[in-house]
């Protein structure tokens, strides 16, 4: 793989995972549009490192804060028990909303990735959601923050967390969808999203690993470490800087220019198909 090459789709991981339109799309549908080949288990574990690397470093201060704090430890001095009481709560939350997720993915992710990923599953995944996004976008009283998260929440959140499998569906835009369903407002959806995203985007990093490190000692590894860790770096930064703009931005707008987006692109690929792009690569 060109440096080139990498570094685009590296930029592309990192704008698309957490931004609510699928990373798992573009990185199926942007090498099938510029006819490259696939890019192999080396690099997908690259590019899950970078934007695991990206929400950690984001969300550090609040993961040792939950952390500390689900087993009753204050972080700091001036922590209320009312804020030890929540944060306590919310661990715990993420941890159960972690479990559909790891499961489905454990069970079927092979399967789920061999038979679906492809332009026109890829496609449908990107517009069915988009008009659930725009339907739970529009829903009024939309005012329940962090603190008033409960064991329904992180049921939903980490059920619809199970679907993001699907290529097309991504993982931000299901779970925020969800997260709106159960009336939070958007800013908070999508921090808990960010936060219920992490285990399983380690989940996924360290499964892989091991195969990485066999390729490597085999010597079957066809990239260039150099190659792997300038992924690893981009889709961090890119993927960093995507999750504080979209937090600023959900704080005071809405969903709708990711639903326009998601539908158009999904039209435009269908398109494609039906015009018989690249059967003749």
């Amino acid at each position: 793989m060109p440096l080139f090459q990498a570094i685009i789709l590296a930029v592309v991981q990192g704008l698309t995972e957490f931004l609510p339109i699928s990373s798992s799309a573009h990185l199926v549908l942007i090498p099938w549009l510029a006819g490259w080949p696939e890019q192999g288990l080396a690099f997908d574990v690259a590019l899950h490192a970078g934007t695991l690397l990206a929400v950690l470093l984001y969300f550090i201060r609040d993961w040792i804060e939950l952390l500390l704090a689900g087993f009753g430890i204050r972080s700091n001095a001036g922590m209320t028990d009312a804020d030890l009481s929540w944060k306590r709560r919310l661990f715990w939350l993420l941890v159960i909303g972690t479990i559909p997720g790891a499961i489905v993915g454990l069970l079927f992710e092979k399967t789920i990735e061999d038979r679906l990923s492809q332009p026109v599953p890829v496609a449908c995944a990107m517009i069915a959601l988009a008009l659930v996004m725009w339907y739970v976008d529009r829903l009024a009283n939309l005012e329940r923050h962090m603190p008033q998260t409960n064991l329904l929440d992180s049921i939903i959140i980490g059920s619809a967390q199970a679907l993001a499998l699907f290529p097309g569906v991504s993982r931000s835009g299901v779970t925020i969808s969800a997260g709106l369903f159960r009336r939070m407002t958007r800013e908070t959806a999508a921090r808990f999203s960010f936060l219920l995203s992490t285990p399983i985007i380690a989940g996924a990093a360290i499964k892989e690993l091991p195969k990485l490190i066999h390729a490597r000692h085999a010597g079957t590894l066809d990239l260039p470490l150099s190659t792997l860790f300038i992924a690893i770096a981009v889709s961090a930064v890119v993927g960093y800087a995507v999750i504080g703009f979209l937090l600023r931005y959900l704080q005071t707008r809405t969903l709708k220019v990711f639903v326009v987006y998601r539908i158009l692109a999904g039209i435009i690929v269908l398109l494609l198909v039906a015009l018989h792009w690249g059967t003749s690569r």
